[in-house]
């Protein structure tokens, strides 16, 4: 199964390849996509995203982790969910959130069990 291509983005909107929702942040993973609700993990800017935002994508059994930080990088990524990424064997990137897509696109188009999670916004 493969990642699916971000097809658009601009603020506030995010279209991932194959499916008919318009997301304002998302999560993607090989297989599949769904809203990122900053809720479920009581996520905020600060300190940012945290492990718990990344476990579903991590189940998924991806090589890599792009996150994407926003347009104005307001979103924090402290360094213990860098860790835990890498203590599960995965390669992380940090990412201002276009540079962010271009990244995850690149990769998933050449076949990389890529995943990721972005913010549309600031």
């Amino acid at each position: 199964m493969s990642s699916p291509e971000i097809a658009s983005l601009s603020w506030g909107h995010m279209k991932v390849k194959g499916c008919s929702t318009t997301y304002k942040d998302c999560k993607v993973w090989p297989g599949g996509s769904r809203t990122w609700d900053w809720r479920e993990a009581g996520t905020n800017h600060s300190p940012g995203v945290q492990p718990a935002d990344l476990e579903e994508v991590v189940r998924k059994g991806v090589k890599t982790v792009v996150i994407g930080r926003g347009m104005s990088e307001a979103l924090q990524v402290p360094p213990s969910t860098v860790d835990y990424l890498k203590k599960n064997g995965i390669d992380v990137l940090v990412l201002q959130t276009e540079k962010a897509v271009a990244e995850y696109n690149a990769l998933a188009a050449q076949g990389v069990r890529v995943g990721g999670v972005f913010h549309s916004t600031c």
